[in-house]
């Protein structure tokens, strides 16, 4: 049952009606092979008639991921194991806010699933502006667009990081390394900050290359773990060469910066990157 105190319009900072007192939330499903699903919106709901994502009112005490993964689900038949959210970002107007959570399909189905719904269809995202869409997905589309298929992937040089907190780490490389896998689970849960846009959140796939004393530690779900036989620094380059996505390498070494900078990834400090995972 939907939260009544939710279940509200609010004026924003624009003078523009808004559903939700809590915000609203939207899921922009991505399949490769499908295109991205959009829900015809029932002729009787605000903007009705209009093409839009599914989504609806946050409830109070929920997160805009929960919120978008229920309303999917409700108007749109999607259950929450269908998919993998892989970034979430937020428009901001003042009063109101409206996140879009980003996630890719994992052989998801969907079809009409209550009266709020026209219907749905899955489209090629080069033909989403030709549909007669909703007023604010037709502005953000542009920026969604760039995203769409996209995922975060974090590299970390595990010797490296490790190395950077003077806590005995050398009495058992083996140990902090695990301790370093079991942090970055929590982060890959907990999501990063878009490192040149605060208003996006991703969720991480993370990859830690281990080496030496430390090249048995083993992965855990959020974490896959790549052992470099003899150079740490050409595995993480090797690895940096496999991805299509947006790739972020967690060092300080001053060379490494610049092999991984040449293949287009970016650089997260370890001190920046322990700084989050002490806030965990």
């Amino acid at each position: 049952m939907s939260d009544p105190s939710a279940s509200v319009f609010v004026r924003c900072s624009g003078g523009h009606l808004h559903w939700g007192r809590y915000g609203a939330a939207g899921l922009l499903l991505v399949d490769p092979a499908r295109g991205v699903l959009l829900q015809r919106r029932a002729w009787w709901v605000h903007h009705g008639r209009t093409w839009a994502l599914p989504g609806g009112a946050i409830e109070a005490g929920e997160t805009a991921v929960n919120a978008a993964a229920r309303e999917a689900f409700e108007e749109a038949s999607v259950p929450a194991g269908a998919f993998r959210a892989v970034s979430a970002s937020v428009v901001d107007h003042g009063e109101w806010s409206y996140t879009t959570v980003l996630a890719l399909a994992d052989g998801a189905e969907a079809r009409v699933a209550n009266t709020e719904s026209a219907e749905v269809r899955w489209v090629d995202p080069e033909d989403v502006p030709g549909y007669r869409l909703h007023r604010d997905f037709a502005a953000a589309w542009p920026d969604l667009r760039d995203r769409v298929g996209q995922e975060l992937v974090l590299v970390v040089d595990a010797a490296n990081v490790v190395g950077s907190r003077p806590d005995g780490w050398w009495r058992d490389r083996h140990g902090a390394a695990e301790r370093l896998r079991d942090q970055l689970a929590k982060l890959a849960e907990a999501g990063v900050p878009d490192p040149d846009d605060s208003a996006i959140t991703w969720w991480p796939r993370i990859i830690l290359v281990v080496e030496g004393k430390a090249k048995h530690v083993t992965g855990t779900p959020g974490v896959e773990v790549v052992a470099a036989d003899t150079d740490g620094d050409s595995k993480i380059v090797e690895v940096v060469a496999q991805q299509q996505g947006k790739v972020l390498v967690a060092t300080a070494d001053r060379e490494l910066k610049g092999r991984v900078g040449a293949l287009g990834a970016s650089i997260l400090g370890p001190g920046t990157l322990r700084s989050q995972l002490d806030e965990l």
